[in-house]
């Protein structure tokens, strides 16, 4: 279900994610994968970003970044990760932040599979 052109779930995002094909041409070969920073948050994220009025620095990222590598290296799928006060739901396989998060006080995360704390 989409709510004013955004998913409402991680499933329908993840959903949408793995129906799309990254093939370039005729030729059937994959695309190359662009890296964290290049997609580093979904339209989600950053709408949550910026109505929370998040400023990440950009050793905050760095620690974000390599939380994920992390993710990535112990086969994480959907993960949540800890940098500082904030937390991120990342979609690993993707390289994308889902959502973010500033007032963890009485969160409560579904559907992840690790927990990185960086």
């Amino acid at each position: 279900m989409k709510v004013n052109g955004t998913y409402t779930s991680i499933e329908q995002m993840r959903g949408k994610m793995s129906n799309e094909s990254p093939v370039s041409g005729a030729s059937g070969k994959k695309a190359e994968t662009k890296t964290f920073d290049e997609i580093l948050f979904s339209k989600h994220a950053s709408r949550r970003l910026e109505t929370r009025k998040i400023d990440l620095s950009e050793e905050q990222r760095e620690r974000l970044q390599d939380a994920a590598s992390q993710a990535r290296d112990k086969g994480m799928k959907e993960s949540l990760v800890m940098v500082d006060d904030l937390a991120f739901i990342v979609n690993v396989k993707n390289n994308t932040v889902i959502t973010a998060v500033n007032d963890t006080d009485h969160a409560v995360f579904t559907n992840i599979d690790g927990a990185i704390i960086n």
